[in-house]
């Protein structure tokens, strides 16, 4: 079955990848001019027209903040030696989270975050950090994500279907802090984001991205990003504007067409959860099935793991 799974998956990536590039109404918003920021794997949007961004595997320990001419306005060294700095999340305020959660074979023990001082000017830090590790062994990671409400979560990027895990609450810095698994998201997931009225979150893959429910994770749709040459990073505007960006030198930042996103939520099933109820990620029960990618229709499996073949010789220089 999981080999079904990540064949589906596969299907889901190829299928999506022949869809027309860009929306007609994605919006440049700027692109990065200072060229040290190489591959951009995270986008935080800061407010005030600012952004926060990071490089992820083989730089030093350091958040770009950026402004809306694309301009480095200020730069936050916060470790010597991270391992694979792969997401941003906002921690409210003037911080963000960052996530040193890659693990592309995915043989680390654990994995950590770390809560950092971001904004215009140049500073080094030295924050606390703190030590997490997954209930089921090692996996990749390259999305970090945080409620409103400030609970930190972490999607994986599996190629059958990765999953949410949500951070406690209590973070002890002196010992490993067990993750608790939440729901399945899309295989191959490079990004998230929560929406800010707490209620949706969005994860994106290389070409599309996929819009959930909160807390029921139920999938509302999905739709394409725009076409970029390696896009990892995604973020939502405190006004629920979507934005995208990718790795490479001199990378765009790009507002996802607000009509196409908008096009998704209102297309949003009705829930079977109670409306009333408010439960925390720990309460919240694991969706029965993943989204896969596929779409669970009559494609046989051997079809749908000759695709995930071509699929994986198409991905496979991708991080």
């Amino acid at each position: 079955m999981k080999a079904v799974a990540a064949a589906a998956g596969a299907l889901g990536l190829v299928l999506i990848s022949s869809v027309p590039a860009n929306a007609a109404g994605d919006d440049v918003l700027f692109a990065f001019s200072d060229p040290t920021i190489s591959e951009a794997s995270a986008l935080t949007p800061l407010g005030d027209g600012l952004y926060a961004t990071t490089n992820d595997s083989g730089d030093s320990g350091r958040v770009f903040t950026v402004d809306s001419r694309g301009d480095t306005v200020g730069v936050t060294h916060w470790a010597d030696d991270p391992v694979d700095v792969e997401g941003l999340a906002p921690a409210g305020g003037n911080r963000v989270w960052v996530g040193d959660i890659g693990d592309n074979n995915s043989v680390w023990d654990s994995i950590r975050i770390a809560k950092v001082r971001v904004g215009r000017g140049e500073r080094t830090v030295s924050p606390t950090v703190y030590e997490l590790v997954y209930p089921d062994g090692p996996h990749n990671a390259e999305s970090l994500l945080a409620h409103p409400d400030g609970r930190v979560f972490v999607a994986t990027k599996d190629w059958g279907g990765g999953s949410l895990y949500a951070v406690p609450r209590r973070l002890d810095p002196d010992r490993p802090n067990r993750l608790k698994e939440v729901a399945p998201v899309i295989p191959m997931a490079t990004d998230g984001a929560f929406f800010p009225d707490g209620e949706h979150l969005v994860v994106r893959g290389y070409y599309s991205a996929t819009i959930y429910d909160w807390p029921s994770m139920d999938r509302v749709g999905s739709f394409r990003t725009p076409d970029q040459e390696q896009g990892e990073a995604i973020g939502v505007t405190r006004k629920g504007d979507v934005v995208v960006t990718s790795e490479g030198i001199r990378a765009e930042v790009i507002r996802v067409d607000p009509e196409l996103v908008g096009e998704v939520l209102g297309e949003e099933p009705s829930s079977t959860a109670d409306p009333t109820a408010d439960p925390t990620p720990d309460e919240a029960e694991p969706a029965s099935e993943g989204d896969g990618g596929g779409d669970g229709g009559s494609t046989g499996p051997i079809a749908l793991v000759a695709v995930a073949v071509a699929a994986y010789f198409l991905l496979r220089k991708r991080k």
